[in-house]
């Protein structure tokens, strides 16, 4: 006898939708147990391979000093170099007739006063053409004399009737006739006393002989050229080439310190005159500095000069921060992202200070002070911050 259980349809398609049910629940724990440990080992890889990598990286970075210069007010000075020359030159030549010169009594570094002989012009025909005039002045002066004496006897003889009008009128005549020849020769006579006065070459300001171009025995006429040049009262001057932006920033009369080339010493002068044009080539223009007569000083020499144009606010910075090329100064300044970068500046005055930047720097950079010529732009350092340019 058999005996079969029998389990109703609907009962067995329960049973069914329970098992795929818990199958599926199965499935969705293990795929996301699966993806919790990937992503598991994804972070646990990151954090031991490439957290070293990077750590590795900044440690291999070079270190460098850093220092945020700020600025400082300092005297403007601006560098210049120039010509020397005489402020005022004055050329002597011939301004008589000329002649042979007889005698030269300077020489070029020698000092003349006002009206100082320096040379003399042979004059012998000229003292016997005076001498002849003075002789006709001589002759002149005695007719004067006899006109006038006949006249004063004829007035007496008036009033007798022994002399008539007509007659004193005649002897007046030749009274004032003589009287006009007298006058006429010694205006000649002074003439020529002039003339020979000017044969003398003189100074005629008093200076310092920069030039002698003549020699005894030499004959000179107005046409001859300069004989004699002179600086008035031995001052000279510095013709400073500036570009324009520096004479914009000096005034007449500022201080100026010169030294000549080929020497140490410092001179003291002032800016007397600034040049009203430009070089349309160069771009550059003329600042004329004054200076007192001093040997070091040669008019076609060269010189340099420092001129103080007021105070400014700058960065100061050691030597070692500046860096040069082709293109010129520049410095490595560290950006936020620790990487150097370039920055050009323009230098100023150098002092027992540092150099000052005029343009190119704010201040308020991390100016790398040393290394900087082992450096490359973008090349990621490791800044140390110093307060003072001086310290370690």
């Amino acid at each position: 006898m058999n005996y079969e259980s029998t389990i109703p349809s609907e009962d067995v398609t329960m049973l069914d939708d329970t098992e795929a049910h818990a199958t599926s629940r199965r499935w969705i724990i293990i795929t996301a147990a699966v993806v919790v440990a990937l992503l598991l080992a994804y972070i646990g890889y990151n954090y031991f391979t490439g957290g070293a990598v990077k750590d590795d990286t900044a440690s291999q970075a070079p270190m460098v000093t850093v220092m945020s210069p700020g600025k400082q007010q300092v005297i403007r000075t601006i560098n210049a170099t120039g010509t020397l020359a005489a402020r005022r030159e004055i050329p002597v030549s011939i301004v008589g007739e000329g002649g042979r010169v007889t005698n030269v009594y300077v020489d070029a570094g020698d000092w003349v006063k006002q009206g100082q002989i320096m040379a003399s012009i042979d004059r012998s025909v000229q003292i016997q053409q005076a001498a002849g005039l003075e002789a006709s002045v001589g002759v002149s002066r005695a007719d004067l004399n006899l006109a006038q004496a006949n006249l004063d006897r004829a007035a007496q003889l008036v009033d007798r009737g022994f002399i008539s009008k007509a007659d004193i009128d005649r002897l007046t005549a030749t009274r004032d006739s003589a009287a006009a020849r007298l006058r006429v020769s010694q205006a000649q006579l002074n003439e020529t006393r002039a003339r020979n006065n000017r044969l003398n070459v003189v100074a005629p300001k008093a200076g310092f002989v920069l030039e002698r171009n003549v020699e005894p025995g030499q004959t000179v006429t107005q046409g001859s050229g300069t004989l004699f040049l002179l600086a008035q009262d031995g001052e000279m001057e510095l013709q400073a080439l500036l570009g324009e932006s520096d004479l914009a920033n000096i005034s007449v009369g500022i201080s100026t310190q010169v030294t000549p080339v080929g020497t140490d010493k410092i001179l003291t002068g002032q800016v007397w005159q600034i040049s009203p044009i430009i070089d349309p080539q160069s771009r550059q223009g003329i600042a004329r500095i004054s200076l007192g007569y001093d040997s070091a000083l040669r008019p076609g020499g060269f010189a340099s000069a420092r001129i103080q144009s007021g105070t400014s606010e700058v960065a100061i910075l050691p030597e070692s921060a500046l860096q040069n090329d082709s293109k010129g100064s520049f410095v490595y300044i560290v950006g936020p992202d620790n990487k150097a970068v370039r920055r050009d500046v323009v230098i100023g005055s150098v002092s027992e200070a540092g150099l000052s930047i005029t343009s190119g720097l704010t201040g308020n950079e991390k100016v790398v002070l040393r290394a900087g010529g082992f450096l490359s732009p973008g090349e990621t350092v490791q800044p140390k911050v110093q307060k003072k340019a001086g310290g370690a």
